[in-house]
């Protein structure tokens, strides 16, 4: 039951929130609902294309999402909204994000497994993105092409 509330309410989230960011200049890059020892936490992680994400752009957010939040009744009961920049190992959802990291090393977990050996797991550098797949090589084990519908999820790999 907890399943289902929280991906109805990230996808809600998602939905009705993606123009509203979108309208204060920035990209709604993702969206977690959780329940952590303080309670509930609906988590807004917004990006500035072309720059960094601060402390004004999260409040300035904050501050246009929560009467949104209120008003279409998204989250069914009490809950405190965050909202994020993406940080270093930043979550890559669409082909422009992937796009925006080619050349880099990411980190793919797919839904099931894929490949030959077949694996579920992929780091390595992005050397392709395709309008349905990309593909990554893995080092010591070759490149692989994997489908976008695959991807249960993906981030940059940050290197220190």
């Amino acid at each position: 039951m907890a399943e289902n509330i929280k991906q109805t309410v990230e996808a809600r989230a998602q939905e009705v929130l993606e123009p509203i960011v979108a309208g204060e200049g920035l990209e709604l890059l993702e969206v977690e609902f959780l329940r952590e020892r303080e309670g509930w936490i609906l988590r807004l992680f917004i990006d500035k294309p072309g720059g960094r994400v601060g402390l004004d752009e999260c409040s300035q957010v904050s501050r246009a999402v929560d009467t949104v939040l209120d008003v279409e009744d998204i989250v069914p009961h009490e809950y405190n909204l965050e909202v994020s920049s993406p940080g270093v190992n930043r979550p890559l959802k669409k082909p422009v994000h992937f796009e925006r990291v080619k050349g880099q090393k990411i980190k793919v977990k797919t839904f099931g497994p894929i490949g030959e050996p077949p694996r579920k797991n992929f780091t390595g550098t992005l050397t392709e993105v395709a309008a349905d797949a990309i593909a990554v090589d893995v080092e010591g084990a070759g490149n692989f092409r994997i489908s976008f519908k695959d991807i249960a999820k993906a981030n940059l790999e940050f290197e220190f």
